[in-house]
């Protein structure tokens, strides 16, 4: 079984936002695995959909935990169907990539991710997949008048959200490859 996580803030007002990437990724996953509409499952505190892929059974998951939270709902998932952490897919934003790239990992730090930061204590371990999705788009300037903070719950500019639809789709593209083949397979192929 796999465990495959977007990482987000729940509420209309964080959609499109930049920190929303792990969500519109996970929201377009679903659609193209053709799995059921995401269910709220309060015990979790996730919304979750499952189906079967390449004759396994797959959990696409978005926490409803709000980002700094999200190890929440990973680790609850993960104890209740038992699914190891080298099962586990998590998908974020990410300031240090800038935007139009992604990045396949097989483990690491959670840099200054709050919500990786937080998935990371709360399994306990690193050692899990992970989809960096780039957001950054500030100047040097910009930056010093912008924070990271702020910068990531702002929203991508038109020119921009052409960008991250092509990155989006070639996401998903580079799960469902890591799925059929390996984690090593799809670093070799998108990285």
């Amino acid at each position: 079984m796999k465990l495959i996580v977007g990482l987000g803030n729940p509420g209309e007002k964080y959609t499109k936002t930049r920190h929303n990437v792990g969500f519109q990724i996970i929201d377009l996953l679903q659609k193209e695995l053709q799995f059921d509409k995401f269910k709220l499952k309060k015990k979790f505190d996730a919304e979750i959909t499952e189906g079967m892929f390449e004759d396994e059974k797959v959990l696409l998951v978005k926490p409803i935990t709000f980002m700094n939270l999200s190890g929440n709902a990973v680790q609850k998932i993960a104890k209740f169907y038992d699914i190891s952490i080298e099962d586990i897919f998590v998908i974020y934003d990410d300031l240090d990539f800038e935007t139009g790239t992604f990045k396949i990992r097989e483990k690491g730090s959670g840099g200054s991710h709050n919500g990786m930061i937080s998935v990371i204590h709360s399994l306990g371990s690193e050692d899990f997949k992970r989809f960096r999705i780039g957001i950054e788009s500030r100047t040097e300037k910009q930056k010093d008048k912008f924070a990271g903070k702020d910068y990531v719950l702002s929203k991508f500019t038109s020119e921009e959200e052409k960008i991250m639809a092509n990155v989006q789709k070639e996401c998903v593209k580079a799960i469902l490859y890591a799925l059929k083949t390996n984690i090593h397979e799809a670093m070799n192929k998108y990285n």
